[in-house]
């Protein structure tokens, strides 16, 4: 009998002897008291082994990272349309490993010594305190709901190819975007294993085509196509934008750390493999369309990649293209979906935000409330315009990535004897430098950004200054309920970070 247990003895022969119930009235409510506490401990062990048994593995983790980067070649075209085919083919080329690569080494390194929902959030918070991280996460958060809002607009697009009535603003168009929305965040509530799993799904299917489309293009391909110039001058910002847009969110994984099976091996190896992944995916099909075909760089809108796989392979072949853009966009915004839910929720863990946020479903054990909140700042901003949504996302992304690179640069230098289960194999110089090349091209992204872009930017970090002081306000006014330090996956039996320590 344990020590609890004894003072329950003790003061149940207390109250006995002043009710003058009889002794075995008392043996029994302590052993229905021993029974509860029993039945309880079972549950919490079964619900702790079903969050193990959910845990992420490498290849469903590689699809996750596929669809919160790219997705396929899908949203390419205006690339083209901007630069040109061979600034797009040397862009796609060059790009996904001069940025890619170093974000992914930084991913990897932090996710492993500081692992945990939430990732890039944690990076900030323990290198400059809790108000950068805060910051950091209204930078991504925002970023990440803004670019999931650019996927239902993306498959009205494609669906317009073939039905008249969505290619332009009105009923239909409105219906797709905000019905989409709202089922697929239905979806994401069935639990991370499932979104996980059916990106491969989704990857697959959605892949396949563009393979087909480039086999059947190889005899068809013409090199001086790829030399088509633009009639008029480049739009370079645009091609950046585009380029941008479709190639960064490799930190993003880091936010559901807490939900990978051994995160210090898995996250090191799903990134390299998406790497090489998602770079083929858009080199290789735009190579056989743009050289396949003699359409004009004009011509490549959203939705052309469709009409050159028809020129190349037939009817069945755009139309199969058609139906993988409507998957990979699924896929794209369940993974990012995602994202942003588990990073409120690491944001919840950190006492950055309400306990609320971090509470999770009992049966999926998905963090419900996050999920509803990401899905309702999406719905509000769909209906921006694509361009808007694009360099507004970029801008927001560019101002949480240089902030998340100095946090790398200074845990490395401060903390040199924080553990590290993986570390990139580089000095703190060379590392520097690693940074320095994709930090180039971050500050080149919000430089050339409009003054709308600008404003709204400025306008969403201030909200989230704000918001962070409002928070902060709260939590010592005790108006709300807050973890009141960050909660370890295996401190809670059942997986629920909601059950941690709250003020």
């Amino acid at each position: 009998m344990n020590h609890q247990e004894i003072q329950q003895t003790k003061q149940l022969s207390q109250r006995q002897q002043q009710q003058e119930l009889p002794p075995e009235d008392g043996a029994t409510v302590q052993d229905h008291t021993s029974q509860d506490q029993q039945q309880q401990r079972e549950q919490a062990g079964g619900a702790a082994g079903r969050h193990h048994r959910n845990k992420l593995t490498v290849l469903p983790l590689v699809f996750l990272i596929y669809f919160e980067v790219a997705g396929g070649p899908y949203g390419a075209e205006r690339a083209v349309k901007a630069a040109g085919p061979l600034f797009t083919l040397l862009g796609f080329l060059v790009f996904p490993f001069a940025w890619g690569v170093p974000e992914s080494l930084v991913t990897a390194e932090l996710s492993a010594a500081l692992p945990g929902n939430g990732g890039f959030v944690r990076w900030a918070d323990r290198a400059f305190g809790p108000l950068a991280g805060s910051l950091l996460g209204t930078w991504k958060y925002l970023s990440c709901v803004i670019n999931i809002a650019a996927y239902p607009a993306l498959v009205a697009d494609y669906l317009g190819q073939a039905i008249p009535a969505m290619a332009g603003p009105g009923r239909a168009r409105t219906g797709t975007v905000v019905g989409m929305t709202v089922l697929l965040s239905f979806v994401n509530y069935t639990g991370l294993s499932i979104v996980g799993w059916g990106a491969v799904a989704l990857g697959f299917v959605s892949l396949v085509p563009f393979v087909l489309m480039t086999g059947i293009a190889v005899p068809k391909v013409r090199p001086r196509r790829w030399a088509a110039s633009v009639k008029g001058r480049k739009d370079w910002r645009l091609f950046f934008n585009t380029l941008f847009w479709n190639l960064n969110y490799w930190d993003s994984a880091s936010t559901m750390a807490g939900e990978v099976e051994r995160p210090e091996r898995t996250l090191p190896r799903a990134l390299a493999v998406a790497v090489v992944l998602i770079a083929a995916s858009y080199l290789l099909p735009l190579m056989a369309a743009t050289g396949a075909t003699d359409a004009p760089p004009e011509a490549w809108a959203n939705g052309y990649l469709a009409d050159a796989a028809g020129i190349i392979g037939g009817s069945w072949l755009k139309y199969w293209i058609e139906a993988g853009a409507v998957l990979s966009s699924i896929g794209m915004f369940e993974a990012q979906l995602s994202s942003g839910a588990y990073q409120l929720l690491g944001m919840a863990d950190l006492g950055l935000l309400p306990s609320a946020f971090a509470r999770r479903a009992a049966l999926f054990r998905t963090p419900w409330v996050a999920i509803a909140a990401s899905s309702a700042v999406t719905l509000g901003v769909s209906f921006l315009g694509f361009d808007d949504v694009v360099a507004t996302a970029n801008f927001l992304y560019s101002l949480g990535t240089l902030l998340e690179f100095a946090a790398f640069l200074w845990l490395r230098a401060r903390l040199p004897e924080l553990k590290r289960p993986y570390r990139v194999p580089l000095p703190l110089p060379a590392l520097a430098a690693m940074c320095a090349v994709p930090s180039a091209f971050l500050v080149y992204v919000c430089v050339v950004a409009g003054w709308r872009v600008f404003s709204l930017a400025g306008a969403l970090t201030a909200l989230g200054v704000g918001l962070h002081g409002a928070m902060m306000l709260c939590k010592s006014k005790k108006w709300l309920r807050f973890h009141t330090a960050a909660v370890a996956a295996d401190e809670d039996p059942q997986g629920d970070p909601a059950a941690g320590h709250t003020v």
